[in-house]
């Protein structure tokens, strides 16, 4: 099946889906397609339900009674029933979902199902008998579930469809350079601003009402920061959907501490006021809702730095939430003129980091972060972006490169001899740095003395989105 012309990119995803639709009918098959919110899941799978004829039902946050009437008045919708069935339960609406099917071999969607299963926490593990059971009966049944990240968890370890699915497909954010492409936008300078506000979200353009940056300030003014326009509220639906309610309140102020550049949980507890092992709990629980991501200093592995996951939380953080009250009563150009240094150092220029760390994973190793303590001037040297080659047993740890980013700043000698001193405190710790390439990757430019440097690479906005 050809992609359908409204479906920007997705071309992998879509060949993914389709191989599925064309195994219909040949015998019993479960797929899981699963991907954080506004990623396009549901735009995607009513389109392939479409063009193979399947049924596709879209669960809503309802009770089970609800839910079996809704999904009840579809499969009678779907079948040209007149007279909808009524379903006393699930394990009766499955075998009875299950049945009809075999018989039609027509595609089977489920959207949403994890809100099926918070009002029927069974519901899983009655789907996986009915599976079992289509396999033993040869029956021709193929089964899409469709919903967030926690998806997975149905088939881990001990989970009831551990083991029964033949695709497990992950939608992700449209990278960078994809995203630039998605929002119309050849100036990359305004493309990198861009993205640090709201990231590679399919669904943030209709949400900003189609409405494309040109000139970044104005655009910011009149669409992220304005009551009118659904984007704005966006961070707050999606906090609200995600943190536990008992202690909301922590959360959002361990959220604002990450968002301000405290990564480590000490530097955490002392922003927000509590206890490190309290403040423990929040950051587990925040990783698994995939607003926190946790990742290892590369240099120090028994260390791990928190970041943002979602590039619209960090702004909301620190550019919306501490001025709520203004955004709301219409003063957005006061807001957005007094907030443009917090932008930079919090939101855009760890952003640009990690564009940069993006970049860097095109080459075949490890890339991180990390800090590099040295003894002698007791100093710390941060490195945005450290590339490490596969680990080979019995050798020293090979370093293809040491790379610092910035985005504001013109870079030059300066720079480089920060990472010329790393180099050499990584050498005497014992790593291999014999072929390491220094590299500043900059949104502003570089100073001319870096192309005298043979050990130097300079990697600009040119190169990142070439």
């Amino acid at each position: 099946m050809t992609k359908p012309a409204e479906i920007f990119a997705r071309d992998a995803e879509w060949a993914a889906l389709t191989a599925f639709a064309e195994r219909v009918g040949a015998g019993t098959q479960l797929g899981i397609v699963r991907g954080s919110r506004r990623q396009g899941k549901t735009f995607l799978t009513v389109s392939l339900a479409r063009r193979t004829g399947g049924f596709h039902f879209c669960a809503a946050q309802a009770t089970e009674k609800e839910s079996l009437s809704l999904f009840s008045a579809a499969l009678a919708e779907h079948t040209g029933v007149s007279a909808p069935t009524g379903f006393r339960n699930w394990e009766t609406a499955i075998r009875r979902l299950f049945a009809i099917f075999a018989e039609r071999r027509e595609l089977i969607v489920l959207d949403d199902f994890p809100n099926l299963c918070k009002s029927s926490p069974a519901l899983p593990s009655i789907t996986r008998r009915e599976i079992d059971r289509a396999v033993l009966g040869n029956a021709p049944v193929s089964l899409l579930l469709c919903g967030t990240p926690d998806m997975g968890r149905l088939l881990e370890n001990d989970a009831p469809l551990r083991g029964r699915a033949v695709l497990e497909l992950v939608l992700h954010p449209f990278a960078f350079r994809r995203a630039a492409e998605y929002w119309g936008m050849t100036d990359r300078r305004l493309a990198v601003r861009t993205h640090a506000t709201v990231g590679g979200t399919p669904a943030y353009l209709p949400f900003a009402g189609g409405d494309g940056p040109d000139d970044f300030d104005d655009w910011v003014r009149r669409t992220v920061l304005n009551p009118a326009i659904p984007l704005f509220w966006e961070a707050r639906w999606l906090l609200t959907e995600e943190l536990p309610g008992p202690d909301r309140a922590t959360y959002h102020s361990v959220l604002a501490a990450v968002a301000a550049g405290n990564g480590t949980k000490d530097t955490i507890a002392a922003r927000v006021g509590g206890e490190v092992a309290g403040i423990g709990h929040c950051l587990r629980t925040l990783e698994d809702c995939r607003l926190l991501r946790r990742g290892p200093d590369v240099f120090r592995p028994s260390r791990s730095h928190y970041r943002i996951h979602e590039p619209l939380i960090a702004f909301y953080e620190n550019i919306m939430r501490p001025h709520w009250g203004l955004l709301e009563s219409g003063r957005a150009r006061d807001v957005w003129t007094g907030s443009a240094a917090t932008f930079d150092d919090r939101v855009l220029g760890p952003h640009f980091a990690k564009m940069c760390r993006q970049f860097a994973m095109s080459s075949s190793g490890e890339v991180g972060s990390g800090v590099v303590t040295d003894p002698v001037r007791r100093e710390q040297i941060q490195i945005d972006v450290a590339v490490f080659a596969p680990a080979m047993p019995g050798e020293r740890r090979r370093i293809l490169s040491l790379g610092e980013a910035k985005w504001g700043k013109t870079m030059g000698s300066g720079h480089v001899a920060r990472l010329r001193r790393a180099r050499d405190v990584l050498d005497a710790k014992g790593y291999d740095v014999s072929d390491t390439v220094l590299t500043c990757y900059s949104g502003a430019g570089f100073d001319a003395s870096l192309a005298r440097e043979r050990d130097v690479r300079a990697v600009g906005l040119g190169e990142l989105y070439g």
